[in-house]
């Protein structure tokens, strides 16, 4: 049961901490085509014991490497070669990204066995849907959808790894820094294939400052002093992307968009395959990451009423890769767990009692905003709630089907729809940010759209006849909700329409953006 798993569940800072850890000791090696596995396993064994390792497909073949101690990799480093200057010239960086080359491939083609490869991206929803027509209930088609879409521990692995990379440029200027994953990478509802949103964090300076409280004297660093703690951020940002771009081994497309609301780092890091973006610690944004850890964590339901959401409305359009007017998966997660909070008994607790339940260690007031909640998962009682997944399901549309949304706001600190403070079409309270609205770029229109493609999907499920559906080999259940719906003759004038309806909106997102990398800061 869910309660039996919780006791054992760690807190969101061990899970972290242990995975920084992890990603320390880890190596990242591009391999021939023509492998053997026990050969290279053999070689880096050399060097330490192998905790752990897999192989992945990536502009040819990467293995992940973990080592049982960190001495492993000074030492594999010292042994490892610099690459001959022959047309390119090299940066001399020594980073943890290395080449295996076989000398004499030839004489190697002993007993091949292939590789297993770990799949670092979802599966086309075309073949989701073959896959869930196979299942016995639309419970069941939403843990199938869950297990396909979500971050697997390799995924997981790599995109600490990412953080690490990035930390030892950091740590050239700033020792102590760290780099640390939050969002969707954390908070247990990433999907395959999402970005990596990374920040460098010099908090663990604030463990100095008790160490001179004692005795008579004080002393400390001389530092250089800015005029804003804005400006700091986008000095230290400037000079650690120009690294990235300069020297960092596999990281292109390196844009530094220093003006933004929360400034931040752009880039590609081939190794990996991961698209990041770095910024200068927020702490409201782990704040929500941790929140939505818990929720994650309390009920198996949550999890998968979420992916299944965000897929369903990634198929028909309502959410979009490109910043726009369109809802974003983090208001439709925020959606998920207000609805959750509304159910009867409630299936998750509002922010509030999770506060009430907070301890002195679990205090946290940042910029004037308490973000204080309990962090122990033991100290939450399981919901009483044992509602199927495919009621809940159903339900959620007819809710937000149904919801009034030219009065009413949703507010997931007390679990109550409240009178709209401003007027959005769309108002999510920030849980943290009390007067901001998450929401605030989705326009009336795709509200609109929204509130439509729910009733008809909650339509939909309610005239279903399985059985017929199955013996007429018809998609049933969540597959035929993740088919575009109207697919018939009157589609094609639709779809016309569509078109125009892409190019406004697009123009229209274009003037959004500067506004929405202001949002992106909030919305992690």
């Amino acid at each position: 049961t869910d309660a039996e798993v919780i006791t054992g569940k760690k807190t969101f800072a061990e899970v972290q901490t242990e995975r920084l850890d992890q990603a320390e000791r880890t190596v990242l090696i591009k391999c021939p085509s023509k492998l053997n596995e026990k050969k290279l396993l053999q070689y880096l064994s050399s060097h330490g014991n192998v905790k752990s390792h897999f192989f992945f497909e990536n502009r040819g073949i990467s293995a992940l490497i973990e080592f049982s101690e960190k001495s492993s990799i000074a030492s594999l480093q010292d042994a490892v070669g610099i690459p001959s200057a022959s047309e390119h010239h090299v940066v001399p960086f020594k980073s943890r990204l290395f080449t295996f080359t076989l000398k004499n491939p030839v004489s190697q083609h002993v007993e091949e066995t292939p590789l297993h490869l770990s799949p670092q991206c979802h599966i086309p929803v075309k073949n989701l849907v073959e896959k869930l027509c196979l299942a016995d209930s639309i419970s069941s088609q939403m843990y199938i959808l869950l297990n396909e879409y979500q971050l697997t521990e390799e995924n997981i692995k790599l995109r600490f790894l990412t953080c690490s990379l990035v930390r030892d440029f950091a740590c050239a200027y700033f020792p102590d820094s760290t780099v640390k994953p939050f969002g969707s990478s954390v908070n247990t509802f990433g999907g395959l294939g999402s970005d990596v949103d990374m920040f460098l964090d010099f908090h663990d300076t604030g463990k100095h400052a008790t160490k001179m409280k004692k005795g008579p004297f004080e002393m400390e660093y001389q530092m250089k002093r800015l005029p804003s703690e804005r400006l700091a951020t986008q000095r230290i940002l400037s000079v650690i992307g120009d690294c990235l771009d300069n020297f960092g081994p596999g990281c292109v497309n390196v844009q530094k968009i220093l003006n933004a609301r929360c400034p931040l780092v752009k880039f590609s890091h081939q190794p990996t395959g991961f698209q990041c973006d770095l910024s200068v610690s927020n702490s409201i944004a782990i704040r929500s990451s941790e929140l939505l850890y818990i929720y994650g964590c309390l009920d198996s339901r949550v999890r998968a009423l979420v992916f299944t959401i965000r897929c369903w409305a990634r198929v028909h359009g309502l959410t979009n890769s490109a910043p726009g007017t369109w809802i974003t998966n983090f208001s439709l997660t925020m959606m998920v767990m207000f609805f959750l909070q509304r159910r009867s008994p409630p299936i998750i607790p509002t922010l509030d009692q999770l506060k009430e339940l907070a301890d002195e260690k679990d205090k946290h007031i940042i910029g004037g905003y308490d973000c204080s909640f309990v962090s122990d998962l033991r100290k939450i009682k399981p919901t009483k709630n044992t509602e199927a997944l495919d009621v809940l399901l159903g339900e959620f549309f007819e809710y937000f089907g149904n919801f009034d949304f030219r009065k009413n706001s949703l507010n997931l600190r007390k679990g109550k729809e409240v009178n709209k403070p401003e007027p959005s079409p769309l108002y999510i309270w920030n849980p943290f940010e009390q007067d901001l609205n998450i929401s605030k770029n989705v326009n009336q229109p795709q509200l609109e759209k929204f509130i439509a493609m729910a009733r008809e999907s909650a339509w939909i499920l309610q005239k279903e006849d399985k059985t017929q559906q199955m013996m007429n080999k018809e998609p049933w259940g969540l597959a035929a909700l993740l088919i575009p719906f109207g697919k018939s003759n009157s589609s094609k004038m639709k779809n016309r329409m569509k078109g125009s309806e892409t190019i406004r909106s697009l123009l229209d997102s274009l003037k959004l953006t500067n506004a929405n990398s202001q949002q992106k800061a909030v919305g992690k």
